[in-house]
């Protein structure tokens, strides 16, 4: 498969991932994981998650307490290196929790692993953006 045609099914997996993200059904969410031992996830502000089932508590507690969320994404680019590949991002969120509207910047990593056809996300990586990009 040419790498153009790999690098855009990453992509797309990678809009999967965001689509489960703002259902805030964790079914969706199982469906675009590697559900192993070697899944990891940093949310915002927070440390290592390590493992699936820790990694799927996270987007449980997550949902709980989110009302709402929508994502825009920037800056996409995908790499590919023959069963791995990563996307790096720009997130706009527009969240709600607890009744409060906010609209917060991230900068995102997402690792995958190519599984049979599928590209399943096993690691994703979430930090505020502290600083304007120039």
């Amino acid at each position: 498969m040419p790498v153009d045609d790999d690098a855009a099914e990453v992509e797309a997996a990678n809009l999967r991932f965001y689509r489960a993200f703002e259902s805030m059904d964790i079914a969706e969410m199982d469906r675009v994981w590697v559900r192993r031992h070697h899944a990891r996830c940093v949310h915002p502000g927070r440390g290592l998650i390590e493992g699936w089932e820790a990694v799927r508590q996270s987007w449980e507690a997550i949902f709980k307490h989110s009302g709402e969320m929508r994502f825009t994404l920037g800056d996409v680019t995908a790499h590919v290196d023959g069963s791995l590949a990563w996307v790096a991002c720009t997130e706009t969120i527009l969240s709600e929790v607890r009744g409060t509207v906010a609209v917060t910047a991230i900068l995102s990593t997402n690792i995958f692993e190519r599984h049979g056809r599928e590209w399943l996300i096993v690691h994703h990586h979430a930090s505020h953006i502290m600083t304007p990009t120039t």
